[in-house]
């Protein structure tokens, strides 16, 4: 009878501790919004239709930085002249998956729409099926008023050649399918050209793709965490690198009707 009692209180116990266990970090259980980026490209292309001088905020490389996050969102929505927000990648460190629901937790705050790119911290683990279920796709497009926003996976290194990175038939679909209403291009990746992350077997027929777009603005990027402006290819086309949110700056430009544009860094 006593055996038997103290079978049950050990069953009690085991059961009672199990409750107690958190989930695995890589489990991909995602709470709460999900499809996000197709989401965010339908309010910002309604709301950009039209016009022609166009704003937009960027932050880059989160990873860790909730504080600083939290801070730059409530900096950004105190702004009422910024269209939509651009995130370069690495929200996470490690790929867990309660790394991307923060994040997104606080992303979600933005009084403006918003898109997340893949980086290479955000490969990690299980982290890019994670990204998966709360944005979408690693390579994505949309329009905002005349100018199209190419956002691209560059983080080739993370594949080991397993996956075209960057994606070259999602290049040319883009090219090939532009309509006459789109006069800019601007495009955004997480990892520029030449960095050792990047494929640089293909570096110079990734630009070559990116000079057939119609007047190219400019192309933005994460992943240095610190400020950087390169003409990567002497060709004119300038290369923004956006620091990480723990520098407590945002980059923030203004592509105008006229074909020239404003870039600025601003601290908060």
């Amino acid at each position: 009878m006593k055996s038997k009692l103290l079978f049950f209180i050990l069953l009690a116990v085991y059961f009672s501790a199990c409750d107690m266990l958190e989930t695995h970090p890589y489990d991909v259980h995602i709470t709460g919004e999900r499809n996000l980026t197709n989401k965010n490209i339908q309010l910002i292309e309604s709301q950009m239709q039209g016009k022609k001088t166009i704003r937009f905020a960027m932050i880059s490389d989160t990873q860790r930085w909730y504080n600083a996050t939290e801070d730059a969102v409530k900096a950004i929505n105190v702004r009422n002249d910024i269209d939509f927000v651009i995130h370069g990648g690495d929200q996470s460190d490690f790929g867990a998956t309660k790394e991307f629901i923060w994040m997104r937790d606080m992303f979600q705050k933005f009084r403006m729409p918003y898109v997340c790119l893949l980086g290479n911290h955000d490969c990690l683990g299980t982290g890019e099926d994670t990204y998966r279920a709360i944005y979408g796709n690693l390579n994505f497009a949309f329009t905002a008023g005349n100018t199209r926003f190419i956002c691209l996976n560059t983080n080739a290194m993370e594949y080991d050649y397993s996956e075209p990175v960057p994606d070259f038939d999602f290049i040319e679909k883009e090219l090939n399918n532009l309509i006459p209403e789109i006069e800019k291009t601007v495009f955004v990746m997480h990892v520029q050209p030449y960095d050792f992350t990047f494929n640089n077997n293909v570096a110079k027929i990734f630009q070559f793709y990116i000079n057939q777009f119609p007047n190219v603005q400019f192309c933005l990027y994460g992943h240095g965490h610190r400020i950087a402006v390169d003409d990567l290819f002497n060709d004119g086309i300038i290369y923004y690198q956006c620091p990480c949110i723990d520098k407590r700056i945002y980059l923030l430009f203004t592509i105008k009707e006229d074909g020239n544009y404003d870039y600025e860094t601003v601290e908060f």
